[in-house]
């Protein structure tokens, strides 16, 4: 009987394929499980003792300074994987991080499937039409990200003035939604997450990018002779925590914030991830 190599060759390639992937996979959640938490805190001294709930916190894991995979260790780390803990510290609870693409992180919030989203979330009014929001933890800036030495425009106005100007930007962000206040639809290139539109504008598919100025200090790091922010703030936005509408999880973390703000810990944390001493870029995770 011939025997079909050329299927048996597929079929090869197809299992190597799927190899690959898994071993992707179990790197990832290698690192994650390096993250995990047991019941933090004690009823005693709880704001609100939440009695060793687990909490469901949706990550990308590609969303620098909030959350990353360090290629180097291929442990998770980054603001919402210091400052979740201290919540549950404040509130006797277990973070329980689960990995989630960004187009889908708003709804699988509003349906259940998780607790509340990591991110960096900017609280919006379409947004409150889906979820309830905590409280704000800071406030964030949209600025333009430009090649280094960029001649052709200085702010957001001389970018919409010039008809050859073609703009970047991640889909389904508030970032998006700025961008077509200002631009036709027609102008605007979506990506499905910031480094794809980070690597248009290096490659000059694009003549800029409209990004959180917390984010795009993460990609000018290794590429600080690359790249560079230019112009005022665009917008000003503040972040939260999603919950699911009627969630009894919003008033407890409003109150761990504030008492994360009377005692300092957030100023220093936001200081930590969002200040010039943050050095970690993309080039540095997964």
């Amino acid at each position: 009987m011939k025997k079909n190599y050329s299927f048996i060759f597929v079929a090869l390639i197809v299992a190597a394929m799927l190899l690959t992937s898994c071993a992707k996979e179990e790197e990832v959640k290698a690192g994650m499980e390096g993250q995990t938490y047991e019941c933090l805190g004690t009823a005693e001294d709880a704001l609100v003792d939440l009695d060793c709930q687990e909490v469901t916190i949706a990550v990308e894991n590609a969303y620098l300074p909030f959350n990353y995979i360090s290629s180097e260790t291929g442990q998770a780390g980054g603001w919402d994987y210091e400052v979740w803990p201290a919540i549950c510290e404040l509130l006797h609870c277990q973070p329980v991080f689960v990995e989630t693409a960004w187009e889908g992180m708003i709804q699988s919030v509003a349906d259940g499937l998780v607790d509340t989203a990591g991110d960096g979330v900017t609280i919006s009014e379409e947004r409150l039409k889906q979820v309830d929001f905590s409280d704000g933890y800071v406030n964030v800036e949209q600025r333009l990200l430009v090649k280094k030495g960029e001649d052709r425009f200085a702010n957001i106005d001389e970018f919409v003035a010039n008809p050859d100007l073609m703009l970047g930007t991640q889909a389904e962000t508030t970032n998006y939604e700025t961008a077509v206040l200002y631009l036709s639809e027609d102008r605007i290139s979506a990506f499905e997450q910031f480094p794809f539109a980070v690597q248009a504008l290096i490659a000059g598919d694009v003549d800029a990018v409209l990004i959180d100025e917390t984010a795009g200090l993460g990609y000018m790091g290794s590429n600080a002779e690359d790249l560079e922010l230019i112009g005022p703030s665009i917008s000003s936005d503040e972040l939260g925590f999603p919950f699911e509408k009627g969630s009894d999880l919003v008033a407890p973390v409003n109150l761990a914030i504030q008492a994360l703000k009377d005692n300092g810990f957030l100023s220093e944390i936001n200081l930590k991830y969002f200040g010039p001493d943050f050095t970690i870029t993309y080039d540095d995770i997964q």
